[in-house]
């Protein structure tokens, strides 16, 4: 698909709104705002039209794709009203596929990611049980040397010590500690400018395939690899 967006408008806007984060401001340059979102839609509809290449998406559209600048100031110290960012996210489609991609776009710190941001309790005692039943696939995943060059390591936060029911000196502990399951790759602006980015994008989530199935997998079988999701 030949690239039909122009990203240098929400970079452009977005390094404005960090200068000028308030309502007066913004309401006078809506139309420059417009613009920068109409841009992230087009780029949003050439990276799902990339992804669904190589993964079944549930997200319909880009534009569906696509989070609001507004910040939800009624909890948060922070009561800027706009963010710095812009940011999409895709969701695998049924059941069966789990995880999901992130993009987000900000000046001097733009990057994709994927995973697992926020497994709730049952899920994450799931994983857990599984890795410490078997570590081999998911040590496999980790130490092949796509993973390492593109992704280096699996970020996410961690437990200090061990989880309940695990001890410190388990041989699993090291993945057993995370809360989080998040694989993350960072760009320049230099590379979110190039007519290709989209591709490189999609590439990106292409290749958190082998873990986001892994965790699939594990996450819809039982201990003895028997089916648990209709």
């Amino acid at each position: 698909m030949k690239s039909t967006y122009n990203l240098s408008l929400p970079l452009s806007f977005l390094k404005k709104i960090k200068k000028n984060n308030d309502r007066t401001w913004f309401a006078e340059h809506k139309g420059d705002y417009e613009k920068a979102f109409g841009e992230m839609i087009l780029f949003s509809d050439a990276v799902l039209a990339e992804l669904k290449k190589h993964d079944d998406i549930e997200t319909p559209t880009g534009k569906r794709s696509l989070y609001r600048i507004y910040n939800d100031v009624r909890f948060s110290k922070d009561k800027s009203p706009y963010k710095l960012n812009l940011g999409a996210g895709f969701r695998r489609a049924t059941a069966w596929r789990r995880g999901g991609y992130y993009l987000h776009i900000q000046p001097g710190s733009s990057f994709v990611a994927g995973g697992f941001w926020g497994p709730n309790t049952q899920d994450l005692n799931h994983i857990r049980q599984q890795i410490a039943a078997d570590l081999d696939p998911l040590t496999h995943i980790v130490k092949s040397k796509p993973f390492k060059k593109v992704f280096g390591e699996i970020r996410g936060e961690q437990v200090k010590t061990a989880p309940r029911g695990y001890t410190a000196d388990h041989p699993a502990i090291d993945f057993l500690r995370f809360k989080q399951f998040i694989l993350k790759i960072e760009f320049s602006d230099e590379e979110v400018l190039h007519p290709n980015f989209h591709k490189k994008v999609a590439d990106s989530f292409q290749h958190m395939r082998p873990f986001l199935d892994y965790m699939s997998e594990i996450l819809t079988t039982d201990l003895n690899g028997i089916r648990i999701v209709e």
